[in-house]
């Protein structure tokens, strides 16, 4: 798990993650004996929807009968504990995609499961029993109600995942933001046909893990998600296992060799916050200017931040660079011979260079978030 972890930097509910391929839930399939069937190529999965009170489960059976697969008991408490110990053990982070009435539901689910799983809030079903009951994406019209769950699910101190549609919420971001401030861990994103100019936009405004979902087919498009902000990607339908197998494999070959599996592209090129870590010194009209203007923060600060993050470490020197630091360089993948000349001095492969980097962007995104205030209410 050392391994893992050096490879791709993941823990989640205190569990090494061995590869950021997630699989998604899909009501009345995704269950313990479907994530086994495919537990050597994925890292986390969510099984549900699991519809955990009477309400619920009777729209659950009003689905059912209208040919919708779901998955039917009469005990969720029951049926819950049996799926999460037969995961036991399988080297998979078990994730719970719950439906519920009330936060009080989810909380009585904590209460007799534990935190050995992550609780996953379905703020993402379109089906009309569910919306009917204020469940699945109605959540998103009324925020507070999901901020409530959210509250309640951590007063069990318990992970918590979101997931959530995109483009049913008033503003993608500021939910992010309320779904950060009210304790959520994960962000579970269903982009649908925003892509990932969505996904950027949620990865600016809050630092939660963040998983994106839909149509994730190809290792090109895990690559393009990963550039924009993802920690994770999942799959639902296109889950069988030769596709995970490839994307897995690809994902690895990826991370061993570049150093930094989900590496944002550059500022100038598109790249979210985490690209910061790339960036030079503020002395010319590029990009960064309005960028460290649109999250509040000086040209001073982002210098001292850097500065601060990188002593001690093989990359604050670089007396070749432009800017006499590697700090502010540019990724590896970019030709630049001073870059490669410093980086040569200070005994850094490529790949430990965008480690270093990998590092400093998450110092960067804790200095940005550290004190952002809680959203108005939406």
């Amino acid at each position: 798990m050392i391994e893992c972890y050096e490879r791709c930097g993941l823990i989640i509910n205190d569990q090494v993650m061995k590869t950021p391929v997630v699989i998604a839930s899909m009501a009345g399939v995704t269950d313990a004996a479907y994530v086994l069937a495919r537990k050597e190529h994925i890292g986390a999965a969510f099984i549900g929807g699991y519809s955990i009170d009477e309400e619920t489960m009777e729209a659950s059976r009003a689905m059912a009968a209208d040919g919708r697969p779901e998955f039917l008991y009469d005990d969720p408490v029951a049926e819950l504990k049996a799926q999460v110990a037969a995961l036991q053990g399988s080297g998979v982070v078990t994730g719970l995609n719950l439906r519920g009435s009330s936060p009080a539901s989810y909380a009585a689910i904590a209460d007799e499961i534990g935190d050995a799983v992550v609780y996953e809030v379905d703020a993402h079903c379109r089906q009309p029993p569910m919306t009917a009951l204020g469940c699945g994406e109605a959540l998103l019209r009324e925020p507070r109600r999901l901020a409530e769950i959210i509250r309640a699910l951590k007063a069990r101190d318990v992970t918590v995942s979101v997931k959530v549609r995109a483009g049913v919420a008033a503003d993608d971001r500021r939910l992010a933001r309320l779904l950060w401030k009210a304790g959520a861990d994960i962000i579970h994103a269903d982009l649908m046909d925003f892509g990932y100019a969505r996904l950027r936009q949620i990865r600016n405004a809050c630092p939660l893990t963040l998983i994106a979902n839909n149509s994730i087919t190809s290792f090109d498009r895990a690559m393009e998600m990963f550039a924009h902000g993802a920690d994770m990607v999942s799959m639902a339908r296109r889950s069988d296992e030769r596709t995970l197998a490839g994307i897995d494999a690809a994902i690895q070959r990826k991370a061993e060799e570049s150093g930094w599996y989900n590496a944002p592209k550059q500022l100038c090129r598109g790249g979210d916050v985490r690209s910061l870590a790339f960036c030079c010194m503020p002395v010319k009209h590029c990009p960064l200017i309005p960028f460290l203007e649109s999250i509040g923060l000086s040209r001073e600060d982002y210098m001292q931040i850097k500065t601060e993050a990188v002593a001690g470490t093989p990359i604050a020197g670089g007396k070749t660079t432009c800017f006499g630091s590697l700090a502010f360089c540019c990724k590896s993948s970019s030709p630049c011979m001073l870059r490669e000349l410093s980086m040569k001095e200070a005994g850094l492969s490529s790949a430990e260079y965008m480690r270093q980097k990998r590092r400093l962007a998450g110092d960067i995104m804790e200095r940005v978030f550290d004190g952002v205030p809680d959203e108005d209410e939406i």
